[in-house]
């Protein structure tokens, strides 16, 4: 049994222990500063453009997968305002000598809406056209597209 010291040879390790500083992180190289120095040095620095660098998209997003061009579940085009009534619009605004940001305000919405909609870019909705009608005094929907519309529609 021990007595209390330790029993036993007792051996030193004389092996040399290397102390090393951690490698740099990729981050730190890829700094201003770094990249500067490797430069003063003579290093060699390669620089390398990402194909999405600075945007939102993601590269490979550019090609559909061909499974999903195949789908016949995909949704149909929505509709977009017909040119009667794109027309229809602009010539009641110009007669009015409203410009398009004027009947956005009485209509209270964004004159983008108003732009959208005489572009023929804009998907229809129901509630802006009724604004537009109340507005402009002539129909925008129906068969009676750019006919006055009744004096009682206010």
């Amino acid at each position: 049994m021990p007595t209390g010291r330790m029993s036993g040879n007792i051996t030193q390790d004389w092996e040399p222990v290397v102390l090393r500083r951690a490698k740099p992180k990729a981050a730190d190289l890829k700094s201003a500063r770094a990249v500067n120095q490797a430069l003063r040095s003579g290093a060699p620095v390669e620089t390398v453009r990402k194909a999405a660098a600075g945007t939102n998209r993601k590269a490979a997003a550019a090609e559909a997968p061909a499974r999903k061009l195949d789908e016949p579940t995909e949704p149909a085009a929505l509709d977009r305002v017909a040119g009667e009534v794109r027309a229809v619009i602009q010539r009641a605004r110009v007669a009015k000598g409203w410009s398009q940001a004027e009947l956005a305000k009485r209509i209270s919405e964004r004159a983008q809406v108003v732009q959208e909609y005489e572009s023929g870019k804009a998907v229809p909705a129901q509630a802006v056209l009724a604004k537009m009608e109340r507005a402009l005094e002539v129909k925008l929907r129906g068969k009676a597209v750019g006919a006055p519309a009744a004096a009682g529609a206010r």
